[in-house]
């Protein structure tokens, strides 16, 4: 059986016994590999815009599967279970075709673009699955004002970041009309940037990934101080007092949350 990283790993769990997957950007396959080997997905496209990460992708195949498992036109494995389509976004998947869409290990932006250029194709899956390497409180933002709702977040360490990943389904309404991001997003309360799902979850990493946050800050304040010698009347670093304020907030909510469960464990036992 393959082993994924804790990344694709938490990915998996969020996908349902049964489900059929499009796996956007699959790389070289691993995670619709796993969907398959262990029963949990019947069907698994594996889509990316480059040619490479599909032969990657094949390679990997015939490593788990054996050569034979590739069928004859190249594009098809295990029976068609496994099937390996070259195209942008969602593009090479028909709408609604599977019941679960993946796009991990790209940018919120073009998160957004991909979501955002057919919005009617985006909305007919049953759910997605979104791991973006950065901007996530652009796609949030995106997401809630283009009608989804993120119902799970997750945080996961990858070597020295921390990944947050989103389980979003589209409502019902339809419509073409994009929602496009605007040039800035404010969010003093920062619930765009950390989201409040973590909290109800009360997700392990949660007091880390904003000690991370505030560690950054802090660090752009000295930079700012050294680099311009205005010191703390310079306009970035009042910016930036005034975001470590409001980060420090939530971190103080996040330590008496984990806090509470902590003693709910131990109270229980």
């Amino acid at each position: 059986m393959i082993k994924l990283s804790d990344r694709l790993q938490v990915i998996a769990d969020e996908i349902k016994q049964g489900e059929t997957v499009a796996d956007i950007g699959t790389d070289h396959g691993l995670l619709p590999i796993f969907l398959y080997e262990s029963g949990r997905s019947p069907r698994v496209i594996l889509g990316d815009i480059n040619q490479g990460p599909l032969e990657k992708a094949k390679e990997n195949i015939a490593i788990h599967f054996g050569a034979d498992a590739l069928d004859s036109d190249g594009n098809h494995a295990c029976g068609g279970a496994l099937d390996l389509r070259l195209g942008s976004g969602l593009e090479p998947v028909a709408s609604g075709e599977t019941d679960v869409v993946v796009i991990a290990g790209m940018g919120g932006i073009l998160m957004t673009e991909i979501l955002g250029h057919d919005l009617n194709h985006a909305k007919s899956f049953r759910r997605l699955i979104l791991q973006p390497r950065n901007g996530s409180h652009k796609l949030r933002w995106w997401l809630l004002q283009n009608g989804f709702q993120i119902t799970a977040e997750h945080l996961v360490v990858e070597r020295k970041y921390i990944c947050e990943i989103m389980t979003v389904e589209p409502e019902k309404r339809t419509g073409t009309d994009v929602i496009p991001l605007p040039e800035d997003i404010p969010d003093e309360t920062l619930d765009l940037e950390i989201s409040p799902l973590l909290y109800e979850s009360k997700d392990p990493l949660l007091v880390s990934f904003i000690k991370n946050k505030i560690r950054i800050e802090e660090n752009v304040v000295g930079f700012v101080a050294e680099g311009t010698g205005e010191g703390e009347g310079h306009e970035r670093i009042a910016a930036a007092r005034k975001r470590l304020a409001a980060l420090y907030a939530k971190l103080e909510n996040a330590e008496a949350v984990m806090n509470d469960k902590t003693t709910g464990e131990e109270a229980e036992s």
